[in-house]
């Protein structure tokens, strides 16, 4: 199963994780000069506007209040006199202000430090100088950015009789960048050599914490560690100290039934079963430890996990034992019948030898009792077995159980209301698994009675079979009622690494997903009723 893109089909990045941080950081640093140039332009017209306005407005009330020019203006004509033409020229000069000009109160330029204007009108729309109040803002003369400022001129019987208009250009972008070029060369020089430091740094600390590999590495080792999870076929789940699961592939979410969001949640916050939970959290003696999980027996196999000697908690494999079990449990019943045959082949032996020994004395009639006895013994076992149930594989089942029984000294009955037809092999490999189950948990029971008997009543009716095996051992006790169909749950002594104990459990997996049950109770002995579902 591929995920994403291989790390070799991936463009390698040539510049190492402090190359990258630097120039990263010198984007950055661009950006942010950027950001500072066009501030301090914006801050540099402000300031110009202030400031010039302020000169300009007292240099154009300064001119409009000499007496001389309220005397001169109400008969000035353009190009007319020196007096105007002087008193302009003065105040521009000692002002340092780009333009003087000098209007009638019809707005005649009758003067002005640009000659070409001289004789023309001009009063910018927005101006409010020709209703007697001073003004100042920007226009744009000739192409060229102006800051101006209009004062009234006034007679000595207060009549405007004209204005003055002073005026200074604004700054090009040029002369604004020589200004703040040299500081904000230094801010980048030394913003370099931080950023360099800086990186270099960095780069030391994050390499450390990422054991010393490049981004374009762990990207690769990430990819083909997702890979890796979702492409075995085994389910593999982490845990941290702190009882969070860490990772979790597909196959693990479908075994443990985890949500698809999982990585991150307490063992408690997925409301996982005890006995999961105690199989994901403790020590694990032995390996292939067995569990029963909804409907599926599954293997577990934790290891710890640490690193520096920090524990970073514990990593399980999971494998899916369901099939493989209930095929360990049908081969269970083939070699009981196995070795009932081979126990029976040397009973046989026996009465051969017994009829042998008959003839060679010559008691003939003794000899007709013997076999009598014995054929009839045999075949009404057989004959009641197979009046009743139909199903050969059950009915062979059946009368294997009872072969292994009487070997063994237990009487076994099968029940008179006891009826089954024949079924499919899908049923009968579940009925198979559930009756020997019983039948053999029956049979230990049953090892320390005095009169062994176990009778079995196989039934069905309107869809739903019924099996009941009775005992006469010592029963159930009310503790292990609740615990007896548990996985893993057993009475008896175990040798093998999976252990025992799942007999009942299956037998209790199988019914439910027949949509039946199994319950035990006591009636003089054990008694264990199952149904299932055709």
């Amino acid at each position: 199963m591929a995920v994403g893109t291989s790390a070799s089909a991936r463009p390698r990045f040539k510049f190492s994780l402090a190359a990258q941080y630097l120039v990263l950081q010198l984007l950055l640093i661009c950006v942010v000069l950027v950001g500072v140039v066009v501030l301090t332009v914006g801050q540099a017209i402000a300031s110009f506007e202030e400031s010039e306005g302020r000169r300009s407005l007292s240099a154009a009330e300064s001119l409009a209040a000499n007496p001389l020019l309220r005397t001169l203006l109400p008969d000035a004509q353009p190009r007319q006199g020196a007096a105007l033409p002087a008193m302009a020229e003065t105040v521009r000069s000692v002002s340092g202000l780009r333009f003087v000009s000098i209007s009638t109160s019809d707005a005649t330029i009758v003067t002005s430090s640009h000659p070409d204007e001289i004789g023309t009108k001009s009063v910018p729309p927005e101006s409010t100088v020709l209703a007697g109040r001073a003004w100042s803002g920007d226009v744009n003369r000739g192409g060229n950015r102006v800051l101006i400022a209009q004062v009234p001129v006034y007679d000595v019987e207060g009549v405007m009789v004209g204005f003055v208009t002073v005026g200074q250009n604004y700054p090009s972008t040029e002369e604004i960048f020589s200004e703040v070029a040299p500081t904000t060369a230094l801010v980048l020089l030394v913003s370099v050599l931080l950023g360099g430091v800086g990186s270099v740094l960095l780069s030391r600390r994050v390499k450390k914490q990422t054991l010393g590999m490049e981004p374009a590495e762990i990207a690769g080792l990430v990819e083909y560690r997702e890979a890796l999870l979702h492409g075995v076929r085994e389910g593999v789940v982490s845990i941290g100290s702190d009882r969070r699961i860490t990772l979790a592939n597909d196959e693990a979410r479908k075994l443990l039934q985890l949500p698809t969001r999982c990585v991150g949640r307490t063992l408690e916050e997925l409301q996982m079963p005890g006995a999961v939970s105690q199989a994901l959290m403790t020590e694990q003696p032995v390996p292939d430890r067995q569990m029963l999980v909804g409907e599926r027996v599954i293997v577990f196999n934790r290891m710890l996990v640490s690193s520096s000697g920090r524990d970073l908690g514990s990593v399980t494999t999971l494998r899916d034992r369901t099939d493989l079990t209930l095929l360990e449990q049908e081969l269970g019943d083939t070699k009981a019948t196995t070795d009932m045959l081979r126990a029976q082949t040397h009973e046989f032996a026996n009465q051969l030898h017994t009829i042998s020994g008959l003839v060679q004395l010559e008691e003939y009639g003794e000899v007709v009792n013997f076999i009598d006895g014995v054929s009839f013994s045999r075949s009404r076992i057989f004959e009641e077995i197979a009046a009743r149930i139909t199903d050969p594989t059950i009915a062979a089942l059946l009368i294997a159980k009872t072969s292994v029984a009487t070997e063994k000294g237990i009487m076994m009955q099968l029940g008179e209301e006891s009826g089954l037809e024949r079924c499919d092999d899908e049923l009968a490999r579940d009925l198979t698994t559930v009756i020997g189950n019983l039948v053999d948990n029956a049979i230990d029971a049953v090892a320390d009675a005095s009169a062994p008997s176990i009778k079995i009543s196989l039934t069905a009716s309107d869809g739903l079979i019924t099996v009941i095996v009775r005992d006469n051992g010592v029963g159930v006790t009310e503790d292990e009622l609740g615990e007896i169909f548990t996985q893993g749950y057993s009475t008896k002594a175990s040798s093998s690494a999976g252990g025992r104990g799942f007999g009942l459990a299956l037998t209790r997996l199988i019914c439910r997903r027949r949509l039946g049950d199994v319950q035990a109770s006591n009636d003089h002995g054990a008694c264990f009723t199952a149904t299932l579902r055709k």
